[in-house]
């Protein structure tokens, strides 16, 4: 039996990095990245319903346009829309909305992580249940990262410049997604519990959008990543005309 899960999906209004950030057209989606992620989430086969978390009626507007019973919006607070709400304080709220299971929160601002990944990710989370509670995607760091004083991961006094694969690794939270149960953020009052599992994903897949350069490299990246798989269907589709031509000319030697 196929499990599934729940996902959070938060998107307030008022962006102050970015303008209109969630909505604004992206890559030539007139939807921007509220209609990209609404795509992915909707075509999840691990995805039960999907609840909006928002005060912006651009994103209300852009979710109503599908027509699907598995998007429910949740208008949020006043209190829980400003610049200036912690984290910690939505991680609280976020059980009064969501039923009964697993909670999958992720962001518009991760456009890279597709539908596949979620479903593996989700695949992943519940084979590793119960030896760990949680997951979170992470990004593998084995470079050469100094704190104040001196490197993390090695020792200079053994090796001054070691390879990076021989590097201790460090993990960074890129807040992709985090995977728990109900009971979880209860629990702890967090979206991750005591032995969370790192989902690493690579840094292009990870790519964040926070501020107005990576908005445009983003785009450069996605309308690449689009174009080169437009290429490789019509180069499939020539090769397939290729053969067939080649098969009848065999039959009329």
């Amino acid at each position: 039996m196929q499990r599934k899960v729940n996902v959070f999906l938060p998107m307030r209004s008022g962006s102050e990095r970015i303008k209109n950030k969630n909505t604004r057209r992206f890559a030539g989606e007139s939807g921007g990245l509220c209609k990209i992620k609404i795509k992915q989430l909707l075509k999840c086969r691990c995805v039960d319903k999907i609840f909006v978390s928002t005060d912006d009626p651009k994103v209300i507007a852009i979710c109503n346009k599908f027509r699907s019973t598995r998007i429910h919006i949740e208008v949020r607070p006043n209190k829980l829309a400003t610049s200036s709400t912690l984290t910690d304080d939505l991680i609280k709220y976020v059980p009064s909305i969501m039923p009964e299971g697993h909670i999958l929160w992720t962001h518009v601002t991760s456009p890279f992580i597709t539908s596949s990944i979620y479903d593996h990710l989700i695949s992943v989370y519940f084979k590793k249940l119960p030896q760990f509670d949680s997951l979170m995607t992470v990004t593998k760091l084995q470079k050469f990262i100094w704190n104040n004083d001196a490197p993390i991961g090695y020792n200079r006094a053994l090796e001054k410049w070691p390879r990076t694969q021989t590097i201790t690794p460090l993990f960074e939270v890129n807040s992709g997604a985090f995977l728990a149960s109900k009971e979880c953020y209860l629990k702890n009052q967090d979206r991750i519990g005591n032995s969370p599992y790192f989902y690493e994903l690579e840094p292009d897949v990870a790519f964040d959008i926070d501020w107005w350069p990576e908005f445009k490299m983003a785009e450069y990246m996605l309308t690449a990543q689009a174009s080169c798989a437009q290429n490789i269907a019509i180069r499939h589709e020539y090769n397939e005309i290729d053969h067939l031509e080649f098969e009848k000319n065999e039959m009329l030697i």
